[in-house]
C-alpha cells in the first residue's frame, strides 16, 4: 500500500513536473542572432518583456562567421531550435520561398508597420519580392554605412589654411564625394603615418559591395531593375561605371596594406591614428566613442554617407529584420513578442540601451538624435538606403561581384567599364540559371 501510494504520489509529481516543464516551455522565446552587442541589448530588452509578460527570452548568438550556416542548416532540417531569427536582409529570398519564414503580411498591415517604420528600411528589411507588398520580417537593428572623422584633424587652424589654399573652398565635413575625395588626398601623408581614408575592400563575403554601394547609389547608378532582374544598363551604366573609378580612386588614399579589410580594420584607423574619415557601419560606432577603446573618442566624429555628383545621397543597408521561424511550435507567443517590440514606448528603450530603432517616431525625436555624437548622422541615413539583392541566389551574385571588382580595385586588372560589362555578364547568366530571365 505504502508503494502504491508512493507510486501514486510520484506519477502525481511526475505529471506535475512534465505540466510545469510543458508551461515553461510554452512560456519562453529563443531568437537566434549574431554574436555581437546589439544581440546583448536586446537580450536587456527581453529581460524586460520577461518582466511584464513572465515570457522568458534567451537570445542565442554564434559568431558571424558561421551565423548564416549554423542558421540555414537549422532551417533546412525544418527544427525548431529557434522561434525567431534576427537575419540578414539578404536572406528575404531563400527566408520566404524556402518556406522557412512565416508570412507578416497581414501582420504588417494590422499595424500599419509600412507608416510606423522608416520607408527604406521596410522595403529593404521586411518586403520579398521588392514592390510585392509581402512583409517576411520586422525591422529590428536599423543600420547602414556611415563615416567617422577625425574632428582634431579638420579643425587645426593650418590644416584649414593649407586646405582652402590647395582646393579653394573650406575643409569641412565632406558634403558630397569630390570632397571626400579631396580630403582624402589632402591627409594622404606616408612620410608622415597619416592617411586620407579607410574604405571597405575585404572581398570574402559583402564588404566589397557595401563599401562599392555607397558610391554606386550615390552616384545614381544602380545594381539592376529589382522587379525585371534586368542588370545590363544598369550594373554598367556610365553612372555605375563613374563610381566604381570613384570608389577605386578611395583606395589610392588608404594605409599600407588595405587590401583586404573590414570593420574592424576601418574601427583602428580612427583608434590608432591612421586615417583622417573612416567607413563604417553606425552598429560599430559605439566603441568609437569610448574612450576606453578609443584613445580619440573626443575628437571623433560623425557623417552620413556624402552625395554623388548629381546630388543623389545613398547608402548601403547592413542591419537585420526580425522573423518568425515558420517551424516554430510558438508561433503565437512569437507574433505577441512581436507586437510589443513595435510599440513606440518598446522602439524608446530600445534605442536607450544601444540598439539601432527603425521606429519614424524616435528617429525623427530630437532626444534619440542628440543622444550620440553619431545618431543624427544615423538618422539622416535611415531614409536614403538601399541594398544588394534579396534573392535566394544572392550568394552567387555577391560571390560574381567580390570575383570582379576585388581584381580592378585591387590589381589594377583592366577598367572600370570592362569590370562592370563582365559583372552583368555574370550576373545575367545567373538570373537565366534560376529562371528570372530569358
Amino acid at each position: 500500500m505504502r508503494k502504491l501510494v508512493t507510486s501514486v504520489l510520484a506519477g502525481i509529481g511526475l505529471t506535475l513536473a512534465c505540466g510545469t516543464s510543458v508551461y515553461a516551455q510554452e512560456k519562453s522565446l529563443t531568437i537566434f542572432w549574431a554574436e555581437w552587442d546589439p544581440a546583448n541589448y536586446l537580450q536587456e530588452l527581453g529581460n524586460e518583456y520577461e518582466k511584464e509578460t513572465g515570457v522568458k527570452i534567451t537570445v542565442e548568438t554564434t559568431p558571424w562567421s558561421d551565423f548564416q550556416t549554423k542558421a540555414f542548416t537549422e532551417f533546412n532540417a525544418h527544427g525548431d531550435a529557434y522561434d525567431l531569427v534576427v537575419g540578414d536582409s539578404q536572406w528575404l529570398g531563400a527566408g520566404s520561398t524556402g518556406g522557412h519564414y512565416v508570412d507578416l503580411t497581414d501582420f504588417f498591415k494590422k499595424h500599419d508597420l509600412g507608416n510606423v517604420m522608416a520607408p527604406a528600411t521596410v522595403k529593404y528589411y521586411a518586403e520579398y519580392p521588392g514592390n510585392s507588398g509581402k512583409y517576411w520580417a520586422i525591422p529590428l537593428e536599423g543600420d547602414a554605412v556611415g563615416w567617422s572623422y577625425r574632428k582634431d584633424w579638420f579643425e587645426d587652424p593650418k590644416e584649414k589654411e593649407a586646405f582652402k589654399a590647395k582646393y579653394g573652398y573650406d575643409l569641412d565635413v565632406p558634403k558630397d564625394f569630390k570632397a571626400l575625395r579631396d580630403i582624402a588626398e589632402f591627409f594622404y601623408r606616408p612620410d608622415q603615418k597619416r592617411y586620407g581614408i579607410a574604405i571597405y575592400t575585404d572581398n570574402s563575403y559583402d564588404a566589397m559591395a557595401m563599401g562599392f554601394e555607397n558610391a554606386l547609389f550615390s552616384y545614381g547608378g544602380e545594381l539592376g531593375d529589382y522587379a525585371t532582374y534586368k542588370v545590363d544598363g544598369h550594373i554598367n551604366s556610365d553612372k555605375a561605371v563613374a563610381a566604381l573609378d570613384a570608389y577605386k580612386e578611395l583606395y589610392k588614399f588608404t594605409p599600407p596594406g588595405w587590401a583586404k579589410t573590414f570593420f574592424v580594420e576601418d574601427n583602428q584607423a580612427i583608434t590608432e591614428n591612421l586615417a583622417a574619415m573612416s567607413m563604417n557601419f553606425f552598429a560599430f560606432f559605439p566603441s568609437l566613442i569610448n574612450p576606453a577603446s578609443n584613445p580619440n573618442a573626443k575628437n571623433t566624429g560623425f557623417f552620413a554617407n556624402p552625395a554623388g555628383p548629381g546630388g543623389d545621397q545613398f547608402a548601403a543597408l547592413g542591419g537585420q529584420g526580425i522573423s518568425v521561424i515558420s517551424y516554430s511550435q510558438k508561433q503565437e507567443e512569437a507574433m505577441k513578442f512581436l507586437e510589443w517590440f513595435i510599440k513606440d514606448d518598446t522602439q524608446k528603450k530600445w534605442a536607450a540601451l544601444g540598439g539601432y530603432t527603425c521606429s519614424q517616431a524616435v528617429l525623427k525625436s530630437a532626444e534619440f538624435q542628440n543622444a550620440t555624437p553619431y545618431n543624427k548622422a544615423f538618422y539622416e541615413t535611415m531614409f536614403k538606403v538601399k541594398d544588394f539583392w534579396a534573392v535566394p541566389e544572392y550568394a552567387e551574385l555577391l560571390q560574381q561581384l567580390n570575383q570582379r571588382i576585388y581584381p580592378y580595385m585591387i590589381g589594377g586588372s583592366g577598367t572600370a567599364k570592362e569590370t562592370l560589362d563582365a559583372l552583368a555578364g555574370d550576373w545575367n547568366a545567373t538570373f537565366k540559371k534560376y529562371g528570372r530571365v530569358q
